[in-house]
């Protein structure tokens, strides 16, 4: 099975000048954890509610006046379309992400691929090493 028979697709992003209270906003109406980052449409970072609370709050920045660029997590890690959904788990346990941004053979972002459509989508066996790998505490 590949990527794009398991990914959610349609996924949209925002701008790097978005205010991080609307990307905030939009989280919680669509209940997702991470947004993608696009500039002159191509994927350049990926905002997750962990980035909000630690790179946002925990610095005690005023929320008002940040946008996606200054709390995004530069330098994305991503898979495409094609790929096999066994080589996408891999990436995502050495990478120890719950999410990846999907982009197709133009590097325009097609779809995302979460831990729950790996779950639905692979192996007990694969879904299981996915967990386990990226549960571990952070070092």
């Amino acid at each position: 099975m590949n990527v794009e028979q398991a990914m959610h697709k349609g996924a949209s992003c925002v701008s790097p000048d978005a205010p991080v209270a609307e990307i905030a906003r939009l989280m919680k109406k669509d209940d997702i954890g991470a947004v993608p980052v696009c500039e002159n449409d191509h994927l350049i970072g990926m905002i997750t509610d962990r980035d909000l609370a630690l790179r946002l709050l925990s610095n005690g920045a005023d929320p008002k006046s940040q946008t996606a660029r200054d709390v995004m997590t530069k330098g994305i890690i991503y898979c495409r379309s094609d790929q096999s959904i066994e080589d996408a788990i891999h990436l995502m346990e050495d990478k120890k992400v719950r999410r990846l941004p999907v982009i197709n053979d133009k590097k325009r972002l097609v779809g995302m691929l979460s831990l729950s459509d790996i779950s639905h989508h692979a192996s007990r066996e694969l879904s299981g090493e996915l967990v386990q790998a990226v549960a571990m505490p952070h070092a």
